[in-house]
């Protein structure tokens, strides 16, 4: 028993001795010189790329450690000093003499006298229980050699004891989880909850920016209460949203070393630090651990004058559908960014080339710089009348900016309240002031001035005009504001509304989230369907019946939507019936209460569903794989005439986490039936003749063009038709846009960019033949997609680097061909791919100041085969009798 109680009471002894060892902290012997090895190194490549392919440098170096001054009241608080001597630079992998940069230099030539001079300096650390309270520099010091001194002192930031704590570092003031063993403690620190955080900007959509992951974990040896060895390294990896074919890591590592003990300086005596620093050197100052921001000026880079004549002839309209021409785009943004009002304005006065200015224009607005901004609205004259082609480049520039700012939308909201000469720029004006609303708030900024100001100017507005055609335009840019206290307006015009006016009140419903579309709205949304209260346009009852499907429809709604076809005007039972199938073929969420309705066999009958006529409603794929999917629908809707009345391409861009609207072309048509002696369906009998094109490009609704409007108008537009197509959208849109900088726990620093730029044309033609009693409208949509990511680190006396791209250059048509020399009439819907060239590059680059640098290139490239997407059987069969060669008689001629 006495044994057994001598047993415990020595194992509580051994605890409580563990547990005061760990409330104290690190301790450096008394005059002893600790000389220790140190590196610190970089590694730069793609993923899944071998470290031996990768591109970096290694700063090597000896660092002395002894101590300078103990606390006489607190022996765990202690001033240290940190000397670094012998330093060299070096690559990581080993290369052949003539891809060496560093071959045949020695350090002062690579990192300079002054600098080197400066990195050997010592610092001083007030380090108590393992932490740095001060840490004590010479002010004046570059950054960069600041930063590197402050990486290494990093390291001797360490907590003793197991456990989670926030602390600051050269990272700045993170979260970090301590494990402690006997001799060894790992830490980990959660680098995305240091603070502050670097600058930079993200792209708006979620699926077109960067994820981005990374890790910092160090491990500590002990020895005697000291430092014997440490080990860090943290990894930052990046990849695009749209697919793995850009992505890109960067590895950190750091390793310092005691490789011997002997006898060091005195330590020296006193009760107070500040008395010791100043006895020490009267030129140390109390500086900030976190890392100092670095500007490390371009050199030998090409002047913005230098830098447009170089890429200006791949922006010719007719080079625009090619690879070049966006990534000329795309490097001359990041020339923008960084250029002054004046030289941007000199730019766009001395550019007389009239056909290249418009794409001069997209890229000095997708710079997004206050100076940019300036520059443009110095250039532009809204109060001319003859002249809107730049103006409106200028304005859907600004709604698709990658991230809008409040001086953005205070400045279009001046516009809109000063003199604009011509009415479509005013109309287009205040369309995308909606679309930056909508930015803006999904950022959380709805609560800013400006952003206040435009949704008064615009619900406001909305209330007063009593013009059609000025609501149509508000309406319009609510359809891009989607602001949910706009939805009690938007059901009153909606069912109220004339024809074209209830037309986009409607559609500008169907674009809200479901969570928004309550009972109240699909309780008019029914009305509005089943005509309880007034004849609506079929136009109209579709969209309404599609928000119904996509709003979680209870069993009743779905089941009168379902009885209701048969009873419809003929072209709108069809749509109805292929709508229905289309939801089941795609398994939308309404298809589960669809199913459930069709098991009452009263519904779901021969009759109902063997409706006849030519409208469709179809959807498929266009990409599906792992990360990212594609997906395109194709309505088209005709009067009972057999004239098309409404044709609706969409297309959609998700993945696991979030979607895109990527574009939507309406072609609309009404009141032609008089051209073929005609009647038209019922509540639209005294529709005026009308044709035109409404766009939504990445989210935004952009101003409709008219095609005709009006008999007189249509008729002049027959006899003088051309086979010009109308361009809704050409030109240079900036889509990803993503720009960080990282701070390295070693003192480096790390700029990313990754950018994605799209040159874009989407035109459209409707072509009418009283003759051959036919009519076609093509839609097509040609453009070149480019992503380049380019990671580098800059150290200002070395650097090393990757940039990694893709280009797709691809072009889809849309054709609809009806022909009415019988009825019912033949209509053929195509939806065409070109083969699409696809090419990939990796380009890995290390370099000095002056010399030679390592470049190493690499590409591939492929052909997409093109496709025509599969629509309904019953198109096919349609198209077969349209293209299909008169049969012979056979009692013709021998």
């Amino acid at each position: 028993m006495i044994l057994l109680t001598m047993l415990f009471l020595c194992i509580i002894s051994t605890y409580s001795a563990s547990v005061k060892g760990h409330n104290t902290g690190p301790r450096i012997n008394n005059d002893k010189l600790y000389k220790f090895a140190y590196s610190t190194e970089v590694l730069i490549d793609r993923v899944k790329g071998s470290l031996q392919e990768s591109v970096g440098f290694r700063i090597s170096s000896g660092v002395d450690v002894n101590l300078v001054w103990r606390n006489p009241n607190n022996d765990d608080d202690q001033l240290i000093k940190i000397a670094i001597t012998d330093v060299t630079v070096e690559n990581v992998n080993e290369r052949p003499a003539e891809k060496n940069i560093f071959n045949g230099k020695n350090t002062d030539r690579i990192i300079g006298k002054e600098y080197l001079a400066a990195l050997k300096r010592p610092v001083v650390l007030q380090w108590i229980h393992g932490k740095i309270k001060n840490f004590y520099s010479y002010e004046s010091e570059p950054a960069v050699v600041q930063n590197l001194k402050k990486g290494l002192a990093s390291l001797f930031q360490i907590q003793m004891n197991s456990g989670a704590v926030s602390e600051t570092d050269i990272s700045g003031k993170c979260n970090v989880t301590y494990q402690a063993r006997p001799n060894q403690i790992t830490k980990i620190k959660a680098l995305n909850t240091c603070k502050p955080e670097r600058t930079g900007f993200t792209s708006h959509f979620q699926i077109l920016d960067i994820s981005k992951k990374s890790t910092s974990a160090a491990i500590y040896v002990l020895e005697d209460t000291f430092l014997k060895i440490v080990r860090a390294e943290e990894n930052h990896v990046f990849k695009t949203n749209t697919g793995r074919a850009t992505d890109a890591k960067v590895i950190s590592k750091q390793k310092l070393e005691l490789k011997s003990t002997e006898a060091g300086p005195r330590m020296m005596v006193g009760k107070q630090v500040a008395s010791i620093i100043k006895a020490l050197d009267s030129n140390y100052g109390a500086v900030s651990l976190v890392a100092e921001p670095v500007n490390i000026e371009c050199k030998n880079c090409p002047s913005l004058f230098q830098h447009w004549n170089t890429i200006k002839k791949k922006l010719e309209p007719e080079n625009l559908s090619k690879a070049d021409a966006v990534r000329g785009f795309l490097s001359f943004i990041e020339n923008l960014r960084g250029a002054a009002k004046e030289e941007i304005l000199q730019i766009l006065r001395s550019e007389s080339n009239a056909t290249v200015l418009p794409q001069l224009v997209d890229a000095v607005v997708s710079a997004q710089t206050s100076a940019s901004l300036e520059a443009m609205l110095e250039f532009l004259d809204f109060k001319n009348e003859t002249s809107p082609l730049l103006l409106e480049r200028f304005l859907y520039a600004c709604g698709l900016a990658s991230h809008p700012n409040e001086l953005l939308l205070k400045s279009l909201i001046n516009i809109h309240r000063s003199p604009i000469g011509n009415n479509e720029i005013r109309e287009t004006n205040l369309i995308i002031v909606g679309a930056l609303i909508r930015k803006l708030c999904d950022r959380g900024s709805c609560k800013l001035p400006a952003v206040m100001e435009a949704k008064k100017l615009i619900l406001g507005g909305l209330s007063r005009t009593e013009k059609e055609e000025d609501v149509k335009i508000y309406l319009l840019a609510l359809k891009n504001a989607l602001l949910p206290e706009a939805i009690p307006l938007l059901l009153k015009y909606a069912e109220s509304g004339e024809g074209p006016i209830s037309n986009v009140a409607v559609s500008t419903l169907q674009r809200y989230d479901p969570a928004f579309l309550t009972s109240e709205v699909k309780k008019i949304m029914n009305r509005i369907y089943h005509q309880n209260q007034k004849i609506h346009e079929k136009t109209v009852r579709t969209t309404a019946a599609s928000i119904i499907f996509s709003s979680n429809p209870s069993y009743m709604e779905v089941k009168n939507l379902l009885l209701s076809i048969g009873e419809l005007p003929p072209e709108m039972n069809k749509y109805m019936l292929s709508l229905v199938q289309d939801l089941l073929h795609f398994e939308k969420p309404a298809s589960k209460m669809i199913r459930r309705v069709l098991k009452d066999m009263f519904i779901h009958n021969y009759d109902r569903f063997s409706k006849m006529g030519s409208s469709s409603a179809f959807s498929g794929y266009l990409l599906r794989d792992a990360d990212v999917a594609s997906t395109y629908s194709l309505d088209i809707l005709y009067s009972g005439s057999g004239i098309l009345r409404r044709s609706n391409m969409n297309l959609f861009i998700f993945n696991k986490r979030a979607q895109l609207h990527a574009s939507q072309v309406v072609i609309e048509a009404q009141g032609l039936e008089s051209i073929i002696a005609a009647s038209a369906d019922e509540g639209e009998e005294d529709l005026e003749s009308f044709a035109g094109m409404s766009a939504i490009l990445f989210d935004v609704q952009l101003r409709p063009v008219t095609f005709f409007h009006g008999y007189g108008d249509l008729m002049s537009k027959m006899f003088s038709v051309s086979d010009d197509p109308v361009h809704v959208v050409k030109g240079l849109i900036l889509l990803m846009d993503h720009s960080q900088t990282i701070q390295l726990q070693s003192g480096l620093t790390c700029s990313t960019e990754f950018q994605g730029g799209l040159s874009i044309d989407i035109s459209g033609a409707l072509e009418f033949s009283l003759w051959y009693r036919e009519s076609k409208t093509t839609v097509k949509t040609r453009g070149s997609f480019v992503v380049v990511g380019n990671i580098a680190v800059d150290s200002s006396f070395v650097k090393a680097g990757m940039e990694t791209s893709y280009e797709i250059e691809a072009s889809l048509n849309v054709v609809t061909t009806v022909q009415f020399s019988q009825y019912p009439f033949l209509v053929c819907i195509e939806v065409d791919k070109i083969g699409t060239p696809f090419r990939q590059y990796i380009t890995k680059y290390e370099s000095l100041p002056s010399g030679k640098p390592y470049t190493s290139r690499k590409g591939k490239a492929r052909l997409l085969s093109g496709s025509q997407y599969p629509l309904h059987q019953e198109n096919s069969n349609t198209c077969r009798q349209v293209f299909s060669d008169p049969t012979e008689s056979s009692e013709s001629w021998f």
